[in-house]
């Protein structure tokens, strides 16, 4: 954690998190009291709305469990709500799967493409395995590491 990180969740009037006890943990670590609400691809849909309006007067922050809002983690509902109404959205910076992955690769990183996670179901897997082997950017993917070893 970053002190920068730290100091916003110490201010924060409201904690948007994927799972209340997880982040829990990270807050009573750091001996962070502040109030937590689920925010996850179950509700992030249904809340963003009221949340961009309640960031209006309210210092609202959102974490994610393991990795960056919005990198195959909630938070783009969030986001684009925040710009429809005006709010000044203020990103920190953390590690990133995404970021380490691509340059310990030590593939060309000029044209990069991120999926996301490999589709679960056949057909879309063929399909997004099929588009890479016809293009020169660098794909970037997520993988359960319970399939790693099948996708492979």
């Amino acid at each position: 954690m970053t002190f920068r990180g730290l100091r916003t969740l110490r201010e924060a009037d409201l904690i948007l998190c994927e799972d209340t006890r997880r982040t829990g943990r990270l807050l009573a670590h750091y001996e962070i009291k502040n109030k937590l609400l689920a925010y996850h691809e179950h509700n992030e849909e249904r809340l963003a709305s009221e949340l961009a309006g309640r960031a209006k007067n309210e210092n609202l922050a959102l974490v994610t469990d393991a990795g960056t809002p919005m990198v195959s983690d909630p938070g783009y509902r969030l986001l684009t709500a925040c710009i429809e109404v005006g709010v000044e959205v203020e990103v920190l910076p953390g590690p990133s799967a995404l970021v380490t992955a691509l340059v310990t690769s030590g593939l060309p990183a000029d044209m990069v493409v991120f999926t996301g996670f490999v589709p679960r179901k056949g057909r879309e897997r063929t399909a997004l395995f099929a588009r890479i082997g016809c293009e020169t950017a660098t794909f970037v993917l997520f993988e359960s590491p319970r399939r790693l070893a099948k996708t492979l």
